[in-house]
């Protein structure tokens, strides 16, 4: 049995980067005969959970896949109900993170999303730049397949220009043109919900992450489940390829 005590925990090697795909808003609130505005306010109230179980633990980057490139297909009226949710969680809770020693950052293609929440996490991100205790990331309108293309494209460009040669292109330079460029590759990546895939998120930098999947819905995972996903990647043996 797992000791999940916070001082145990952080004795054995705690990850560096935790990546989370919060999937399970909508059928829990379907479980409890709630629509799924329900699923979606409860699921933001659920990040604070994992902010402090990441700051207590000392993990340095946490980033959550929040908006994919693929939930623009969702009914126009939940799609717009999840901004509304991102400008109202930046307005209420940045002053607090800031507090915190909370850096918030971003990757996705964030120009296409609607004004105001454009606004916000401009406004979010220099509130708390200076900050260094933890790295918070949200993945909005991201898609890692759109991602790979981008990069793709910019280091094309550079090699008809002439910029680079086509010998310099290696898996560093690839990694420096993703989105995720100046962010370490995920050690630990959890999926709430019960689903078993990656969907699209962070393909290429979790090549070597260990992957944790929980059948508990994302707005009832608590402090506790993170530290239980921590317990168990810490009973891994990390070989990338080798022997130990």
């Amino acid at each position: 049995m797992l000791d999940l005590n916070i001082e145990t925990l952080k004795k054995a090697k705690v990850p560096n980067h935790v990546a989370i795909i919060m999937d399970g808003n909508g059928r829990w609130a379907r479980q409890k005969l709630m629509e799924r505005t329900f699923g979606h306010r409860a699921g933001v109230e659920a990040i604070e959970e994992a902010i402090r179980a990441c700051t207590n633990l000392g993990i340095k980057y946490l980033t959550l896949y929040a908006f994919s490139t693929e939930n623009w297909k969702r009914p126009k009226t939940e799609v717009t109900l999840l901004m509304k949710l991102l400008v109202e969680y930046l307005k209420k809770e940045t002053p607090r993170l800031s507090a915190e020693g909370v850096r918030l950052n971003t990757i996705g293609e964030i120009e296409e999303l609607p004004a105001d929440a454009k606004r916000e996490l401009a406004r979010s991100v220099e509130m708390t730049r200076e900050n260094a205790k933890l790295v918070l990331t949200l993945a909005l309108n991201y898609g890692c397949r759109n991602d790979m293309k981008n990069a793709v494209s910019k280091i094309a460009s550079e090699c008809c220009s002439g910029a680079i040669g086509i010998a310099d292109i290696d898996e560093g330079m690839i990694a420096s043109y993703l989105s995720t460029g100046d962010l370490p590759d995920p050690d630990l990546l959890i999926r709430t919900g019960g689903e078993q895939r990656l969907s699209n998120f962070l393909l290429w930098e979790s090549a070597y992450a260990e992957l944790y999947f929980t059948d508990i819905f994302w707005p009832d995972f608590k402090e506790i489940n993170l530290y239980e996903a921590v317990g168990d990647y810490q009973n891994r043996e990390r070989r990338f390829g080798g022997l130990k």
